[in-house]
């Protein structure tokens, strides 16, 4: 019965839920893979494979809500919580641009006082001083929160923020799509349909975003399942989706630092299982930042189209105790090992012409030349 639903699948045929878990269930990882592998060869048979270039941006760590799987946030009253400064933000905006970026990361935990002018100011900001980045920013939680401190509805939430300059909204704060799985692990923070509600009203206005998964904590396969269908019933709805994300509950330094890590196994079937059941999701990334290089780029032959970001800063995986770091050369040979030609594109899919590029490497080259020296300065 595998056989039969990853022939359909290949064939274009949409699988169900019930099939779906079957394939979840399922030990045939290398099956499971080729299957993926035909489904992303055939939405993109085109010999390249693309990656980004951005920086995430955490304006502030402070968040009302308590989530046992961040290691990143502080409550209101703690003194390790921060505020990034504008200039600093601005700088940080400014060294992502010479590093050939097209769009900066923005988001923060759900700061209990901040009034939606100040998010207004520092978008105008960003947008004032590198009028061509895009600002990918605010997850449905931020927007969501938005809408309560200041009693607006989401249309104007969303509208307002877009004005302001809000390119595209990320899919951060998903985690798994299903109540009793948000309600276990997560307090004053959106639930499901309000997670959605978000992205719908945002796509209605004509905003793009991505969607996400964070999975191996106290989830069941079968709500990993109804996660995906949640995300593809409302795909069928906007066509809003430009991409979907996948990555394992990264626990160290949480308070679920007892559920033993995610393997590699586990990985690649859920993310092939993805891109075999999200028929109407284009893009899917790789998740290098949790699983390192090479099972990165091994995504790249279980359904991942896209390497992802170089994310020249991340913060939040990185508090919970797993650091992978890439140099664009690292992921761009890494595309290039596997058969495809790298091409940089930006969130809409959209790659950048060759000139671009070419700025982009250099400039990276140099930069990660003056980090290693000065990581050898303080050796010495």
């Amino acid at each position: 019965m595998i056989a039969d639903i990853l022939d359909k699948s290949i064939a274009g045929e949409r699988i169900s839920c019930g099939e779906a878990l079957q394939l979840l269930e399922s030990a045939e990882l290398p099956a499971l893979g080729a299957a993926a592998d035909a489904v992303s060869r055939r939405l993109h048979p085109a010999n390249f494979r693309t990656y980004n270039i951005d920086r995430n941006v955490n304006y502030t760590n402070i968040c009302t809500a308590v989530c046992d799987f961040c290691a990143f946030y502080r409550g209101p009253k703690s003194d390790e919580g921060y505020v990034l400064p504008r200039e600093e933000l601005l700088a940080k905006t400014g060294e992502a641009v010479q590093l050939g970026a097209n769009q900066i990361l923005l988001q923060g935990g759900l700061h209990p006082k901040f009034k939606l002018d100040w998010y207004e100011e520092m978008l105008a900001d960003i947008k004032r001083e590198y009028p061509s980045v895009n600002i990918h920013g605010f997850s449905p939680p931020e927007i969501y929160h938005f809408t309560k401190v200041n009693k607006l509805s989401l249309e104007q939430v969303l509208s307002r923020l877009k004005d302001a300059g809000l390119g595209s909204l990320p899919g951060g704060g998903a985690e798994i799509l299903v109540d009793r799985v948000r309600d276990e692990i997560t307090r004053g923070k959106v639930m499901t349909d309000d997670w959605l509600d978000v992205m719908r009203v945002w796509h209605s206005l004509g905003g793009r975003s991505s969607a996400t998964m964070m999975f191996g904590h106290v989830e069941t396969l079968a709500e990993r399942i109804e996660h995906l269908d949640r995300l593809r019933q409302l795909q069928d709805e906007t066509a809003g989706f430009t991409a979907f994300i996948c990555w394992t509950f990264q626990p160290e330094n949480t308070d679920l630092s007892h559920i033993p890590p995610a393997g590699s196994f586990d990985y690649l079937r859920t993310l092939a299982v993805s891109r075999l059941f999200l028929d109407n999701f284009h893009n899917l990334q790789s998740s290098w930042v949790t699983q390192g290089l090479k099972i990165g780029q091994l995504s790249l032959l279980y359904g991942a189209n896209d390497m992802g970001s170089l994310m020249i800063e991340e913060n939040v995986v990185a508090e919970a105790g797993t650091v992978h770091y890439l140099t664009l050369d690292e992921i761009r040979d890494a595309i290039t090992e596997i058969g495809f030609e790298p091409r940089q594109r930006n969130v809409f899919y959209e790659l950048m012409d060759a000139e671009h590029e070419q700025r982009a490497v250099l400039a990276n080259r140099d930069w990660d030349n003056q980090r290693r020296q000065a990581e050898l300065v303080q050796l010495a």
